[in-house]
């Protein structure tokens, strides 16, 4: 299956806005449907009918946080955060909720298509997938289910959090760059701006440590899983 195709929901309450996103995505092969508030828009979230959702966070009643929030509560699916331009914090806190990556307004059109098509290919290729576990450490993967154990226990990841320790575990030892996972993840170049990577890599370590260091940062260059404890 090719992203072309794949359905995308847009919650945000500028009606002029998106109807132009609607008109630009489906110009270019993505079925996009438009609701204006939180609570409709995540409740249609949840029928399990979308690939991807771009959640505005500026909205009266349910905002975009609260709304990114409860659908993560029920849903791995993927979600691009539409953030005011300026605002870096409203980006991580999006990220420390959930969201696997986020587009400062305005923005060019073009962007926003090149955002849409990276997470697509991520989680679609991902969901094709069909290659046998990993275990590394004490942790293990399955690619097939997309579920991540740590001796014994499960532990509840992102869809980008998995392909970010899927990554890690199948270079074992090895150090991976911020360069390639932002290309790997994202299919366009880091920015020392760009905290996306970062945010994901610290809410992984959170959830999978427990008094070792697993994740380690090597500084100025990215990320190792190390093979044995520190």
């Amino acid at each position: 299956m090719t992203d072309a195709g794949a359905r995308l929901l847009l919650i945000d309450d500028d009606i002029e806005l998106a109807s132009m996103m609607e008109l630009f995505l489906m110009s270019h092969g993505y079925p996009l449907k438009a609701l204006h508030n939180g609570t409709q828009g995540l409740a249609e979230a949840l029928t399990g009918q979308y690939q991807l959702v771009l959640l505005d966070v500026m909205m009266p009643g349910l905002d975009g946080f609260e709304v990114l929030r409860r659908l993560r509560a029920e849903s791995r699916v993927a979600v691009l955060m539409l953030t005011a331009q300026g605002e870096p914090r409203s980006r991580i806190i999006g990220l420390e909720a959930g969201a696997d990556d986020y587009l400062a307004k305005p923005f060019e059109p073009l962007e926003l298509l090149a955002r849409v098509r990276a997470i697509l290919r991520r989680t679609q290729s991902a969901q094709q997938d069909a290659a046998q576990s990993l275990e590394v450490a004490g942790i293990r993967l399955d690619p097939g289910a997309r579920s991540v154990r740590s001796r014994g226990w499960a532990v509840d990841v992102t869809s980008v959090e998995f392909d970010i320790l899927e990554t890690l575990m199948r270079a074992a030892g090895r150090v991976v760059s911020r360069d390639q996972l932002t290309q790997k993840l994202y299919g366009r170049e880091s920015s020392p701006f760009d905290r996306s990577i970062d945010v994901h890599v610290s809410h992984l370590r959170r959830k999978l440590e427990q008094g070792d260091d697993r994740i380690r940062t090597v500084r100025g260059v990215g990320y190792q899983f190390a093979m044995e404890e520190s």
